[in-house]
């Protein structure tokens, strides 16, 4: 007996691409309003104005205000809406091409100062928001677990190229890592005291370096 098929499922490349375009309006359009009127002085039908469709293509879309908000921070991370790990870009690659340790906090300086300038505001809607609605609480929380992953991820490809600080512990370098790469303290220094990202980057570097190795 041939087993019956069914209808071959339609795709459209102009009506798929039509589609991302309207998500990154949507996503570019909420960035703009959480970050400058904040996440619950924002509604599902204001993004959707600043943004010039309809409410229910961005409920279609995204599903919910809280899974926006995730979306906009992932961008915000990554640079752009394409589904590769953090770990992954091109502009991690010389955290791993490094070969010594003050190469690797340099490099990895370089990936905190890069994130912090797409992503500090987004991190700051994310943590007032968390202070009275639940759901961004739990995001906030999830933020501060990855960047203890990240830092982790990052001492142990460091600890393959040499040593840290005598006397530090792996976990204290984990913790020391994960309270320096906080997009605040760039919002901080270039966001309010007008450094230049080079002058953070250098000072970033210098701070990892100096508590984590022995100079």
């Amino acid at each position: 007996m041939s087993a019956v098929k069914g209808p071959r499922a339609y795709r459209s490349p102009v009506r798929e691409e039509s589609a991302r375009r309207t998500r990154r309006a949507v996503t570019a359009a909420a960035a703009e309003l959480f970050t400058t009127r904040g996440y619950a002085a924002t509604s599902l039908a204001d993004v959707a104005r600043a943004a010039g469709v309809a409410r229910p293509t961005v409920f279609a879309a995204f599903g919910s205000k809280p899974a926006l908000l995730q979306r906009v921070l992932d961008e915000a991370l990554a640079g752009d809406d394409e589904p590769v790990p953090v770990a992954d870009r091109p502009w991690f690659r010389p955290v791993w091409a490094a070969r010594e340790p003050a190469a690797v906090l340099d490099a990895y300086a370089g990936v905190c100062t890069l994130i912090a300038e797409r992503a500090a505001a987004a991190f700051e809607a994310v943590r007032r928001a968390a202070d009275t609605a639940p759901e961004v609480a739990e995001l906030w929380q999830t933020l501060q677990h990855n960047r203890v992953r990240g830092a982790r991820m990052v001492l142990e490809h460091l600890v393959t190229t040499g040593a840290l600080r005598a006397g530090l512990s792996f976990e204290r370098a984990v913790d020391v890592l994960w309270l320096l790469n906080d997009p605040a303290h760039h919002a901080a220094l270039v966001g309010s005291r007008d450094w230049s990202p080079d002058d953070y980057r250098g000072w970033l570097a210098d701070q990892m370096q100096r508590a984590l190795l022995d100079r």
